[in-house]
Parts: structure tokens; C-alpha cells; sequence
């Protein structure tokens, strides 16, 4: 099935919602507030040249795919959200760990706000819609306290299937959460700091290597990672092409299917939710699907969910 785009889609929904009932924008979250504020002034310390490290950019280039693409993309979304498809526990409990990297919250809790997600898309109840304001969409939702998305009512409706497994209840209820984020941080500045004694450098060398690493393997990353992930709430819900019809605004956007390693192709998802292919036209590179497709063949995904045939019945007239 080949999409073509359509050249007069590519236009803003102009449509505005109020906030979610449950929000008050007096009450802040301050967790999320400090965590958010530190991780991008610890990032811009990479444009001081001290910190800069050839071997700390291709960390953060490869942390996009490593930590972002399996971590976030595939295991947090179309794995655990949707269950596009079944991976063997050990690689499924490893790339959650990946995805704990990029600390966007526990597993349960990114899934249960996605989740709520799709089901009051670009409707009041959605907790991110860019519908309200561009900001509210991209990074707003989260500073501000919601009700509705309190862990223990929102688990018990969105996430009561990933809390069943063992090892995501630890997440919620044992320090496991900050400690594997702890430890990837370790792991960066005491491999810098080792390679460099390794190879002759003095301590303060080897001091000066592991805190690169450190900023440009972890917090740039993280930035990134977060930016590219909040793009898709954001911008993949105000501009782009749409190719199905789906009752709310998403959009396939190929800025953010590119930075995004497919999960731009937003209006296909919202057709086909469980597809755990995202990019549908012959144009729409999906390499998350890629990856998944070299599991499968390596018999380390099965039951791989693909785009519905039936949803040709919603296609656009643009696209018929």
C-alpha cells in the first residue's frame, strides 16, 4: 500500500481546547519541574568546550538509537503500550531498562498516560493534546498537577497488565528506578575516566573524559530523546498529512517520522493503535519496525502485529 501526500494537508488544526478538568495550574510538579530544568542547564555545559569530547557526541548519536529507539519507541510504546508484539522476558526487561534511561517515568506510568491518551485524543480529557497550546502539548502537561493521572487511579485503569509482572511493580514500589538511572550515569563517567588512565591520561585527564561522556552520553541524550518523544504529543498533532480518518488530529509528520525513527507516521498509528508498523507507504521509513522485523527474523519477536487490511475502508478521499 502506497500513501500519497496530499499537498493541501499540511496545515495546523486551528481547533482549541480547554485544559483537562482535573488540571490546576497552581499546583505545580515540582519533581518534574527541578528534573526537567537540571537535565537541560547540566546539557547546555556541552557547548563549553572543556567538556567536549569527539567520543561523547558519537555516544549521544548512538544513545538516540540504543536508549530512544529501543528504549522509548519500541519497548515502551508499541511493545508494552500496544503489544504490537511478544519479545522473549529477558529482552523485554532490557529494553525497559534502556527506556528508564531516558527518564520518562516507569514503565506503568508512561504506558497508562498513553493509553489515556488514545482513548480522548484532541478531546478535553486527553492529558496532552497540542490543541490547548503548542507548550501544554509539548512539555506543559507535565508541570502542572492532574488529577486524573494520580499513579494509583490511573494504574489501576490504564496499567493493571504491566503491573502483573514482577519486575515493574519494583519499579513502582523499590528505589530500582533511580538506581538504574544512577547507575547509567556511573557507567559514562567511570568508563571515560578508566579508558583515559587506560590509555596514559593523568586523574584529572581521566576526571575531565568521564564527566564528557557523562554530559554528552547521558543529559544531551536525555534532552534529545525527551524533545524527539514530545514532538510526537506536539507537532504530530497540529501539522503534517493525514491519510485515515480517526476522529482527532494526528497527523503523519516527516520531520518527526525522520528524528523519530518513525514514530512521526502519527494519523497511521492512531488507524491502527496495536500495528506494530507505523510507517504504512512505500515512502514512510519506519525503522523501529525495521529493528522489530530483524527480532522477528531472529526468532526474538513473534506475534508481530502489522497494519490492519481493513482499515482501507478509512482512508482519505485524497488518498484513495
Amino acid at each position: 500500500m502506497s500513501l500519497p501526500q496530499s499537498a493541501t494537508s499540511f496545515t495546523p488544526s486551528t481547533s482549541r481546547l480547554p485544559l483537562p478538568a482535573a488540571v490546576n495550574r497552581r499546583r505545580v510538579v515540582w519533581s518534574y519541574v527541578i528534573a526537567i530544568g537540571l537535565y537541560h542547564l547540566v546539557a547546555l555545559l556541552a557547548l563549553v568546550p572543556w567538556f567536549f569530547s569527539w567520543t561523547g557526541v558519537a555516544l549521544a548519536v548512538l544513545g538516540l538509537y540504543v536508549f530512544g529507539t529501543l528504549g522509548i519507541n519500541l519497548c515502551y510504546h508499541r511493545l508494552l503500550t500496544h503489544r504490537g508484539l511478544v519479545c522473549p522476558k529477558w529482552l523485554e526487561h532490557g529494553f525497559a531498562v534502556l527506556g528508564v534511561c531516558c527518564m520518562q517515568d516507569t514503565p506503568a506510568r508512561w504506558v497508562a498516560v498513553h493509553r489515556r491518551h488514545h482513548e480522548h485524543a484532541d478531546r478535553q480529557d486527553d492529558p496532552h493534546s497540542p490543541l490547548v497550546d503548542f507548550f501544554w502539548g509539548h512539555v506543559g502537561w507535565m508541570l502542572a498537577e492532574n488529577r486524573d493521572l494520580a499513579r494509583l487511579g490511573i494504574y489501576d485503569r490504564y496499567a493493571k497488565d504491566i503491573l502483573r509482572d514482577p519486575f515493574y511493580r519494583r519499579m513502582e514500589r523499590t528505589p530500582l528506578y533511580p538506581m538504574i538511572l544512577l547507575g547509567s550515569w556511573a557507567v559514562f563517567f567511570l568508563g571515560g575516566f578508566a579508558a583515559s588512565l587506560w590509555s596514559g591520561g593523568t586523574l584529572a585527564e581521566g576526571a575531565r573524559f568521564g564527566v564528557s561522556l557523562l554530559i554528552w552520553g547521558v543529559f544531551v541524550r536525555t534532552v534529545v530523546v525527551w524533545h524527539i518523544t514530545w514532538s510526537v504529543n506536539s507537532v504530530a498533532h497540529l501539522w503534517g498529512y493525514r491519510s485515515y480518518e480517526t476522529g482527532e488530529q494526528s497527523r503523519n509528520n516527516w520531520l518527526v517520522a525522520l528524528i523519530s525513527n518513525g514514530e512521526g507516521w502519527h494519523n497511521n498509528h492512531h488507524a491502527d493503535p496495536r500495528s506494530a508498523r507505523h510507517g504504512h507507504g512505500r515512502w514512510e521509513i519506519d525503522v523501529v519496525f525495521a529493528t522489530v522485523r530483524v527480532l522477528e527474523l531472529a526468532g526474538l519477536a513473534k506475534h508481530v502485529c502489522r497494519p490492519n487490511p481493513r482499515m482501507a475502508s478509512t482512508l482519505l478521499s485524497e488518498h484513495r
